[in-house]
Parts: structure tokens; C-alpha cells; sequence
């Protein structure tokens, strides 16, 4: 009847509210309201959907990175009696993030966190490092390792190209593996696939092959170092940072060491020696997109600029190594703006920064890596890489070996 209030059909959705007030029907705000929206107002709107996108996956990847270290620190304590880690939290981390990715799965709310703990935090990670170190231990480290880095890039080229060839794998998804293989990981491959016309798949497969060996490098090469090497800070770095493949994966092997074996200069070496070796994108890519261009007859003219070349956290590290030498510098830091105490706890707390974004990176990594894909590669990629994996570790120990041995008959 006219004027009836309980004709009115929206009664329906205040029926099981409490009393004076109703479900909201639509908390998120209407397309108009958005649409209305200008200014700061756009701006701290987009700040608040960033943060709701990214935030699932980032606390995801970081609950998993303080489970990792409660967890190996309940083991040292409780079960073994140990005053250190028995199995590193870092690799609790990773082992979790797999065994969660590949049982029960991850929703797609997950993913642009997992991306950003990869892609940047994990950079800010290794940036923050540099910390650790002066720029006189850089270049006496950077030194050391240049022959052994110039001999596994080349060795690394060389097997994969011959065993690309009689594999009779396509040209360009040898060349990608070879500069993953040999200089940065998934960096130069993506580096150089534009130069030499590669298509998405041999780009996807090639990711793929140096993910897939990378991260049982990651897992299987800190106890094998410590294994060949015995304890040796020096040599177990030099060798983590010449036989893994990417930035991540030598940085989460580092850490893996460092806390695994009470080592944190393995870490520092591993670190600096990887990022000297990225440095040689600069020179092997544009020569390899030439070699290729020259063989096949195709490709395009020019390369990647330099700033694709330079990844921008190898800056950021040397900026905190210039910072580290500019701090320690004369008897207070800084001119005696801060104390000693001061510098030192502002090094300490950068440090175990670093650590933690670390951590919290390879927790995504363990995340994001979902083996069903991986095996879907074919066996002729997955060949040349193991075959490169393998060549690249055994001649790159080798040449430590002798290193050392040269440098202790010549003392």
C-alpha cells in the first residue's frame, strides 16, 4: 500500500544488522568517487592501493624469513644443544617458500609482493652490504678475483656454445644461456635478448635453465665449497661468486655460508666478486650480439645503453663503500660529527638490514618458483645448462686451487 514503509524493497538489507546500523553494501568506494578524486587526494588514493597490492606478499615473504631464523635457532637450542644455527635460517627460508609454493599453491593476491621482495629488495639488500666493507678491501678483493672471473667467463662460453651447437639448440638460446651462464644471470639474458632478436620463449626457457641450476647451485655449492676449501674465507667467496649464476642466488648462497659456518667475510667476498663480474656485461654483451650478428646475419644493430648494463645496486654498493671509507677515515668519523660508537652501531644496524632484506628475498625466490613450470623446459636447455653448471663450478674451484697453491709456493 502507498506510504507503507515495509513496501520498501531496500528494508531487506538492514534485515540482521544490529540495531541502527546497517551492512554497508559497498565499502570499497563507487567509480565515480575514484573518477572524482584529484590531486593529492589521486596521489595518497594510489599510495593506499599500492600498499594493499603489495603488502600480502611482502609480510608473506618476511613471516616466512622469522620462521626460518625462530626455527633454526629453536633446533640449535633445544634439539641440538648448539650455541649457533645447525641449518641456516636462510635456507629454512627458501626450503619453505618451495615446499609452501608447490603444495598448496599461492593466490594471485600474493604476487606483486613477491616481485617487489625479488626484484627490490633484494637489490637494496645487496646494495646495503657495501656497508661492510672499505673500498681498499673491494679492490684488493676485486683484484684477486679478476683472473679467476675473466677464466669462468670464458670457459663458460666456449662449452656452452660447443655443446649448444651439438645439442643443435637454436643459436640464440645457446648465446642466452652462455651470458647467464657466464656473466649475471636472468640480468644479461634479459640484457641481451633484444640485441639479438630472441623471442619470448627462448628468453622464458633461458630464465628458466639459469633459475632452475642457480638455485640448487644456491643450495648444494656453500657446503660443497666448504667441503674443497676447508673453512677458507677467501677461497669458499672467490668461489661462490664465480660459480652460481645470478645476483641472488650468489647473495642468498653467501649468506647461507656466512651463517651456516660462522663466516661472515664469505658473504663480502662472494658479494664483491659477483658484482665485479656483472660489471662485464658492459664488454660481453655487445661482443656475443656481434659474434651472433656475424654468424647469422640478423640481430639488431647496437646494444643495450649503459645504464642497462651497470644494474643500478652495483652503485648503490659502491656508494656504501665509499661511505664506509669516508667514515672510518682519520681518528672519529666524519670529522667527529658522529662518535665510534655511534658509526660503529649505525654499521651494525645497516648490516643486519642488509641481512634481513636478504632473507626476506629469498623467501620469495623459494616462493615464486614453481617446479612444475621448470620442467616443462625440454631436455636439450636443460642439458646445456647442466653441462655449463657443472664446467663453470669444477673450473673455477680448479683455478682457486692452483691460485692458492701458486700464491703459497711463491710465500
Amino acid at each position: 500500500m502507498p506510504g507503507d514503509p515495509y513496501a520498501n524493497p531496500e528494508i531487506s538489507h538492514f534485515m540482521g544488522s544490529m540495531e541502527g546500523i546497517p551492512d554497508f553494501r559497498d565499502i570499497a568506494e563507487t567509480p565515480a568517487e575514484r573518477a572524482a578524486r584529484q590531486s593529492w587526494r589521486a596521489s595518497g588514493h594510489t599510495v593506499l592501493d599500492s600498499v594493499g597490492r603489495l603488502l600480502p606478499g611482502l609480510c608473506l615473504a618476511l613471516l616466512i624469513a622469522m620462521l626460518g631464523r625462530g626455527f633454526s635457532s629453536t633446533l640449535a637450542a633445544g634439539v641440538f644443544g648448539f650455541s649457533g644455527f645447525p641449518i641456516s635460517p636462510i635456507l629454512l627460508a627458501i626450503l619453505a617458500g618451495l615446499l609452501l609454493r608447490n603444495t598448496l599453491g599461492l593466490p594471485a593476491v600474493y604476487e606483486d609482493g613477491l616481485r617487489l621482495s625479488i626484484k627490490h629488495i633484494l637489490r637494496i639488500g645487496v646494495a646495503l652490504l657495501g656497508i661492510r666493507l672499505g673500498l681498499v678491501s673491494v679492490g684488493t678483493i676485486g683484484l684477486m678475483a679478476l683472473p679467476l672471473i675473466i677464466l669462468c667467463i670464458g670457459t663458460a662460453i666456449g662449452v656452452v656454445q660447443l655443446v649448444s651447437r651439438w645439442l643443435s639448440m637454436p643459436a640464440r638460446l645457446g648465446t642466452l644461456i652462455a651470458v647467464g651462464t657466464a656473466i649475471c644471470g636472468n640480468t644479461a639474458i634479459v640484457a641481451t635478448g633484444p640485441v639479438i632478436q630472441a623471442n619470448e620463449d627462448e628468453v622464458s626457457y633461458a630464465v628458466g635453465t639459469i633459475t632452475l641450476f642457480g638455485l640448487v647451485a644456491l643450495v648444494l655449492h656453500p657446503f660443497i665449497a666448504h667441503f674443497f676449501f676447508g673453512g677458507g674465507v677467501l677461497e669458499a667467496g672467490l668461489f661462490l661468486g664465480t660459480a652460481i649464476h645470478d645476483t641472488a642466488q650468489v647473495a642468498g648462497a653467501g649468506l647461507l655460508y656466512s651463517q651456516q659456518y660462522d663466516a661472515p667475510g664469505v658473504l663480502d667476498t662472494a658479494t664483491v666478486t659477483k658484482l665485479v663480474r656483472n660489471l662485464f656485461m658492459i664488454a660481453v654483451i655487445p661482443i656475443m650480439a656481434l659474434v651472433y650478428q656475424g654468424r647469422e646475419g640478423q640481430g639488431q644493430q647496437g646494444t643495450p645503453s649503459l645504464r642497462a648494463l651497470v644494474p643500478t645496486f652495483v652503485i648503490g654498493f659502491l656508494a656504501m663503500v665509499g661511505l664506509r671509507t669516508l667514515g672510518d677515515f682519520g681518528e672519529e668519523p666524519f670529522a667527529g660529527l658522529l662518535s665510534v660508537e655511534q658509526w660503529q652501531g649505525f654499521i651494525a644496524f645497516v648490516s643486519t638490514l642488509s641481512t634481513w632484506c636478504l632473507t626476506t628475498a629469498m623467501a620469495a625466490v623459494g616462493l615464486g618458483t614453481h617446479l612444475a613450470r621448470l620442467r616443462g623446459l625440454g631436455w636439450r636447455p636443460l642439458g646445456v645448462g647442466l653441462v655449463a653448471a657443472v664446467t663453470v663450478g669444477l673450473v673455477s674451484a680448479v683455478g682457486i686451487a692452483v691460485g692458492s697453491w701458486a700464491l703459497g709456493g711463491l710465500a
